[in-house]
């Protein structure tokens, strides 16, 4: 019940409207139903005693009104009329199912949407924190088994309870007795199979959704480390680990579809067995088979539609209960908190003419991790080339995403000529700032796209992309492609060689036209002359761009106004090149 709340928060004011209408039809539908049903009995009455039909006196005036003068006239009107009743219920049942399904699906992509968008607006720290396969079997195939397994069955639940409902009220109506204790008869198979499975239902629902999300990891990881896995003839390994995490999940999806259908095969039998010995008794009692063919073909016609139904409720409830622990995590992933709107940010607008300067800032990844910064204090003025040095897990990065607002200080100020790096000024700085990476992320798309990466196709400035190409000293390579700037570059950039890849991370940056650039040993995989290209199209910028730079090699940095060393998170000594070097 505290999913279904869940689940209801999160739909928007049109679904629920949506759903509101889908359950007026199911009413609607049930109706149709109970016609269909009700009109069993004169059709079947006029097949085998007419003129005990045409002497009723309720249906005399009917049979006055419509100029039926004779017994056998009867049979024509009420053949239509049973057959019109017939297709009636079954065009009902289409459109039910036709509408309930749209708006599953609806609702389905709806939860998907706003999954994924709520999860690329979540701060940096957060996404540290996680494993991408979460989210992805979240937006995928978790939000799958909201629509399957719990949105489309709950659906059904409601549909066959309403049609229970309407045709045990018809046929309690028409013989009390039998069809109670056909009721009861039904009702305690499905009720013993339910006492029986819930707690392996239960089992089986945690399985699926931790192993989906294990499939998801394994297959993200050996396809996306491809050429390592290769390299290291890991093949085995990684499909070894797969089969470990899809064979329990299949055994738990299989286990809970034959819990969901097995209790069919006892009932309908049994159904079958209780109207045949109905049969039975009825003629034996009243000894004339021809007064009770119209009562046991309404209560046949009854079975025949209820089984089913029951059947219908039964596997809804299965599914639901297996498709407990994945709609929790879907919802857990829709719940998520985030500051910014769709349409873009409400932010404070930053101004930059002075600098940047960090006061007392401390960071750890977590409220009992070790200090990764301890009391940094540095000013930065705008326009100043800075450089960044230390050894392995000194903190290098982790300064330069704090700067950049990616990663909130634990302890201490960032300030923005004066202004503190928040929430409410966090989006205007970052929109000022570019940042190249060690590992440059590439889209499989055409070079000018991932140059221009995040811009509309149609919105791309293709001058601007040029010049970027030209200033990061990879555009005559370009040029000489096929496809020029139009060509593919791969999943990943596979099709690029490290350094290409590097100057395009570069060229990136140089096209967003900012007036902070960070590199984050973003020419390593260049070479001398190269990286003194790209350094030297920087260093035309003049004061209008402020340059951060990760280097491991010094003589990367021999341009910077200054060199700033790390060690164990904090700045052992500031300098210029000569006297670092020195």
């Amino acid at each position: 019940m505290q999913l279904a709340r869940g689940f209801w928060t999160q739909l928007s004011v049109r679904r629920k409207r949506q759903l509101a209408i889908l359950i007026i039809l199911m009413v609607l539908a049930a109706f149709a139903e109970i016609l269909s049903l009700g009109a069993i009995l004169p059709f079947l009455g006029v097949l085998t005693d007419p003129r005990k039909v045409f002497e009723h006196p309720e249906i005399g005036s009917v049979l006055t009104w419509l100029r039926i003068g004779t017994p056998e006239d009867l049979l024509l009107p009420f053949t239509l009329a049973f057959v019109l009743a017939a297709l009636l219920a079954g065009l009902m049942r289409l459109l039910l199912l036709y509408v309930s399904t749209k708006v599953s699906f609806a609702i389905g992509a709806d939860f998907s949407y706003e999954i994924y968008r709520r999860t690329l607006y979540q701060p940096y720290s957060v996404h540290v924190a996680r494993n991408s396969s979460e989210v992805i079997s979240g937006v995928t195939t978790k939000v799958q088994s909201v629509i399957h397994q719990f949105l489309l069955p709950i659906l059904t639940l409601i549909s066959s309870a309403v049609l229970l409902i309407s045709l045990s009220a018809a046929l309690v109506a028409i013989d009390p007795w039998m069809s109670i204790i056909a009721f009861i008869g039904f009702g305690m198979i499905y009720g013993i199979v339910i006492l029986m499975t819930r707690k392996k239902l239960a089992i089986y629902s945690s399985r699926i959704a931790k192993e989906l999300t294990q499939v998801v990891k394994v297959l993200q990881e050996g396809l996306g480390g491809i050429r390592d896995v290769l390299i290291e003839g890991a093949q085995d390994s990684y499909a070894e680990t797969y089969r470990r995490a899809d064979v329990p999940l299949r055994y738990a999806q299989g286990e809970s579809l034959i819990i969901g259908g097995f209790p069919r095969f006892v009932a309908e039998p049994l159904g079958m067995a209780f109207i045949a010995g109905l049969a039975y008794l009825v003629a034996y009692k009243e000894g004339n088979i021809s007064n009770t063919i119209a009562l046991l073909g309404a209560l046949a016609l009854g079975a025949q539609r209820i089984l089913p139904l029951m059947q219908q409720g039964y596997q809804a409830f299965v599914q639901l209960r297996s498709s407990h622990a994945s709609l929790e995590d879907a919802l857990n992933l829709l719940r998520q908190e985030t500051r910014h709107s769709g349409n873009g940010d409400a932010d404070v607008d930053l101004r930059f003419q002075k600098g940047i300067e960090l006061r007392n800032v401390g960071f750890r990844y977590g409220q009992t991790a070790s200090m990764v910064l301890k009391n940094v204090n540095l000013t930065i003025p705008r326009g100043s080339r800075i450089g960044f040095i230390g050894v392995t897990g000194s903190g290098k990065s982790t300064l330069l995403d704090i700067i950049m607002g990616l990663l909130p200080a634990t302890s201490g100020l960032v300030l923005i000529d004066g202004v503190p790096l928040d929430g409410a000024t966090r989006r205007s700085w970052q929109r000022r700032i570019a940042h190249v990476p060690q590992s440059i992320y590439l889209t499989d798309a055409s070079i000018e796209e991932n140059i221009a990466f995040g811009v509309p196709r149609n919105n791309i400035d293709r001058r601007r992309v040029r010049q970027a190409a030209q200033r990061a000293q990879i555009a005559e390579y370009i040029e000489s492609m096929d496809g020029d700037y139009g060509a593919m570059v791969g999943e990943r950039g596979v099709r690029l060689s490290g350094g290409q890849r590097q100057r395009i991370g570069i060229a990136r940056a140089l096209y967003k036209e900012s007036e902070v650039m960070i590199f984050d040993e973003a020419t390593s995989a260049l070479d001398g002359e190269t990286e003194s290209a790209v350094m030297e199209s920087l260093d035309r910028a003049g004061t209008q761009l402020t340059v951060l730079i990760i280097a491991h090699r010094l003589t990367t940095l021999r341009n910077c106004d200054q060199i700033v060393e790390l060690r164990g998170g904090s700045i052992v000594r500031i300098g210029t090149y000569s006297e670092i070097v020195g």
